[in-house]
């Protein structure tokens, strides 16, 4: 048996799936051989379960009724209802990247600094935000 594990986190995580998932591998016979397992690309589609489905969508979501890549998009990457589009919660916080951060630190700093003192505290600036690292975007802390 093949097992792979990936992480997938709120946003942009499905996007993973969109690229893995084939449109359905479909059903193997029993005299096909294995090898068209391994041959085949992607996994099946995937399917509404659990008891959460009828909440979603005014009840127009089924058990078991295929997931469309509309509907991966609301739910996991934008937390979404899949149907109404509606809000599940809050909202996913956003954050500044490093470089955005440096950048508006650096843009604060006093103007009559002179070259060797600015570059000084630009470099302080960019470590200290490298230093942050995950931990600034409220990750691993």
């Amino acid at each position: 048996m093949t097992v792979s594990m990936r992480v997938m986190s709120a946003g942009d995580g499905y996007k993973y799936l969109l690229r893995t998932v084939a449109a359905g591998d479909g059903d193997r016979s029993l005299s096909t051989p294995l090898t068209r397992y391994h041959a085949e690309a992607g996994t099946p589609p995937g399917r509404w379960l659990g008891s959460g489905v009828a909440a979603l969508g005014h009840g127009e979501l089924t058990t078991g009724a295929q997931v469309s890549e509309a509907q991966l998009q609301l739910l996991v990457g934008m937390g979404r209802d899949p149907i109404t589009g509606d809000p599940l919660g809050r909202a996913y916080p956003v954050y500044s990247s490093t470089a955005d951060r440096v950048a508006d630190r650096v843009a604060q700093l006093d103007s009559p600094l002179g070259a060797v003192e600015r570059g000084r505290r630009v470099a302080q600036i960019k470590a200290e935000e490298a230093g942050r690292g995950v931990a600034a975007c409220g990750g691993g802390v």
